[in-house]
């Protein structure tokens, strides 16, 4: 079989396929050249999610007849020059195949101009010219892409619903929003609008319109620099939960990335505070030197790969835990606004039969049905754990609030707490009874309170666990009765891999038949009744990791243990027991969360309880 070089039309199919997946894909490249192109306002106005017709208009720098051309060539560019220029991109494209690929699979028009003459108007069809002339003088420029896929037919068989094709598109957009809050942004779809940014360059603004004011409201800041980074941007506090890791957003030199590195970073900074299976709202801004980061790694530029990596990891995980160490994390009780109202957009985008797409525009805050307000529960002002509802993640269509009152959002609620006053991180509560043997109600100058007994005893006895076991010594203790353990053939040959690693915490395996392995003597500070479980989970650390988090390891087993031990539901205390488990509780660091990160204490205000008894209207 003889080797020949594809052709250009073919060669540009294939590009096409690793860069142009779907409409979000077209959307995306056209924003990040619009922003490379110094724009301030975008606007993106879609027919059936994209598949029919995608705009991006803008009022970039533009181009010139020349350059207009040559940017539909394969691998053009103006922004790396040479091999140097790939090790300090400062743009979002670089690549120069997006237009390309794009244009090898629609039908594009483009018209764009400097402003200062006439502009130039060019249509491909299939990557191939079909016309030129010349164009209006407006700055900027305009593509239109029509017919997506026209001529790759086996490409729209991949296409999902028109539902899910324009939750890729608000998702996309919502990135870029909250990656570059000076830009003014707005997406259109069949003629309504959807969404809008000011372009104030406020972040938490953004945040506002993309997640809704309730969630920015419990949003808090957080910055820190070192000579080789800057973090910036803010964190929901821990009542405000998702159930995908989809909600955190970090962007690299205004580029959103996907990194698992920097989001375990932001849950690590979280630590206990998280409910198992739960992940936070983040939205974090990194600048750093683009010779630190390599973004040339993958062709959709979503993910990079630094030069300092466990430096930055570090410095963001240490962040996230000082601004909690200074905040108080009880979450406030807030009735339901009844004048507060939603229209869903999925109402009107049934999921079976012929999709068109159209939105209804009753109103200019537009909902998704399936992702509530934090602060708006279906039932109750009440159910608190209305915090906890998983939202629609499969295909986010979040809201636009076009009146956004940036003022509400000027002040977070904060509550700084000094770190050397640990105490003052919750108030002192007297108690004044119980509630069904499992909650401790209590009150003071700034309202009712209800503590989940097992959980604040919990979080005490945890923390006692843990202090006990990281001073532990490292010396082993010999058992009697040796363990005995039966392993996959998986488990078996990591255990032979890690063999050294092993021996160095203090877990010696011995063969002992098939697949099965003896240990006689651990570390003492294995709690007693825990000892296979802690072993079993070192093997998985090994497994997943390939190495072994010794203070993780004690975390677990102080957690294990202050779970047996706390009192249990339906278990009555009297007043002095219930005082002095309030004071211990005051005197613990994180005094909001149990190890597994459900919530210790609510507080319902003095003014909400009025509101409830109509005593305030």
């Amino acid at each position: 079989m003889g080797i020949f070089q594809l052709p250009d039309a073919l060669a540009n199919k294939i590009a096409a396929g690793e860069v142009v997946e779907r409409p979000a894909s077209v959307v995306k490249e056209l924003i990040e050249n619009s922003i490379d192109a110094g724009s301030t306002f975008i606007s993106i106005d879609l027919a059936e999610a994209g598949l029919e017709r995608i705009k991006v208009t803008d009022n970039g720098d533009g181009m010139t007849e020349e350059d207009t051309e040559k940017a539909f060539l394969r691998h053009a560019t103006s922004k790396i020059k040479n091999e140097t220029d790939l090790f300090r991109v400062g743009t979002l494209g670089f690549r120069g195949e997006a237009l390309a690929s794009i244009a090898a699979v629609s039908r594009l028009t483009v018209k764009t101009s400097q402003g200062d003459l006439a502009g130039t108007y060019l249509a491909l069809e299939g990557g191939a010219v079909k016309d030129r002339s010349k164009s209006d003088a407006r700055k900027g420029t305009e593509i239109v892409v029509e017919d997506l896929f026209f001529n790759t037919p086996a490409r729209l068989k991949y296409m999902k619903t028109i539902h899910t094709e324009l939750g890729h598109v608000t998702d996309l957009l919502n990135r870029l929003a909250l990656s570059h809050p000076g830009i003014h942004f707005e997406l259109r779809h069949n003629g309504k609008s959807l969404f809008k940014t000011t372009g104030s360059g406020d972040l938490l603004q953004v945040i506002g319109q993309v997640y809704g004011m309730s969630t920015a409201r419990k949003m808090l800041p957080i910055e820190h620099d070192t000579l080789d980074f800057s973090v910036k941007g803010y964190i929901a506090k821990p009542e405000v939960t998702r159930a995908s890791r989809n909600y955190i957003s970090t962007m690299i030199n205004g580029r959103y990335i996907k990194s698992m590195q920097l989001s375990q970073a932001i849950i690590r900074g979280y630590h206990t505070l998280l409910p198992v299976g739960r992940y936070p709202i983040t939205v974090l801004a990194i600048e750093m030197d683009p010779i630190l980061v390599d973004v040339n790694v993958h062709p959709t530029k979503l993910e990079a790969r630094f030069s300092k990596d466990q430096e930055l990891v570090a410095a963001i995980e240490e962040t996230i835990r000082s601004v909690f160490r200074r905040t108080s994390l009880i979450p406030e009780m807030e009735q339901k606004k009844p004048e507060q109202s939603t229209v869903s957009i999925q109402d009107s985008m049934p999921l079976d039969g012929p999709q068109t797409g159209n939105l209804p525009h009753k109103s200019s805050n537009l909902v998704n049905e399936q992702q509530p307000s934090l602060e708006q529960p279906k039932t109750s002002g009440l159910n608190w754990q209305e915090t906890f509802l998983d939202p629609a993640e499969e295909t986010p269509v979040y809201h636009g609030l076009e009146d956004f009152n940036s003022e509400i959002l000027a002040s977070p609620e904060q509550g700084t707490i000094s770190d050397d006053h640990r105490e003052d991180r919750i108030p002192v509560i007297y108690p004044i009874g119980q509630l069904h043997g499992t909650y401790i109600l209590g009150q003071n100058e700034n309202g009712f309170y209800m503590i989940d007994q097992h959980a604040a005893q919990e979080r005490i006895k945890f923390e006692q666990f843990r202090d006990k076991l990281g001073q532990a010594p490292n010396e082993l203790q010999e058992l009697l009765i040796p363990l005995t353990f039966d392993f996959s053939r998986q488990e078996s040959l990591f255990i032979e891999q890690h063999k050294e690693e092993l021996d160095s915490v203090g877990l010696f395996f011995e063969p002992f038949g098939n697949q099965s392995y003896i240990i006689r003597s651990h570390p003492v500070w294995f709690p007693d009744g825990f000892e296979e479980e802690i072993i079993r989970e070192m093997i998985e650390q090994i497994m997943q990791h390939e190495k072994i988090d010794i203070e993780s390891i004690r975390e677990d087993a102080a957690a294990l243990m202050s779970c047996k031990r706390s009192i249990k539901a339906n278990h009555y205390l009297n007043q002095e027991d219930m005082a002095t488990l309030l004071v211990d509780l005051r005197k613990t660091k994180d005094p909001f969360t149990c190890p597994h990160g459900r919530p210790i204490i609510i507080h319902f205000s003095a003014y909400e309880l009025e509101k409830m008894f109509k005593r305030v209207m």
